[in-house]
């Protein structure tokens, strides 16, 4: 729910690939004919045994048109901000936000 309300988008709810291994799997929107993302980062979130959530581990950076927009949706969702919108000159902008359960992610925009 945190996910698709940051970025305004529906996550599709994939079963579990194999009876043996337990796991709760969404996945980004996506172009299934031409594997194109709509949306920042491809891929899927997973929640399994084995694997907790928190900091300390990669930092996902998602692309967005205002990381400041995701920044404000991220705490109206139970998320914070870590690091407010910031210039990174050429390159645009980033900020760094919590997710509902601990994660650190990073959004960037060029506006």
């Amino acid at each position: 729910a945190f996910y698709q309300a940051l970025f305004d988008i529906k996550l599709e709810h994939m079963p579990s690939p194999t009876p043996e291994v337990e796991m709760n799997m969404w996945f980004f929107p996506m172009d299934k004919e031409n594997g194109m993302n709509y949306y920042g980062a491809g891929g899927s979130l997973v929640k399994m045994a084995g694997f907790a959530p928190g900091g300390g581990g990669t930092l996902v950076y998602f692309g967005c048109e205002d990381c400041a927009v995701q920044a404000e949706r991220a705490v109206a969702n139970g998320g914070s901000i870590q690091q407010p919108k910031m210039s990174i000159g050429a390159h645009g902008f980033c900020a760094m936000v919590q997710d509902s359960e601990g994660n650190l992610i990073g959004l960037h925009s060029m506006a």
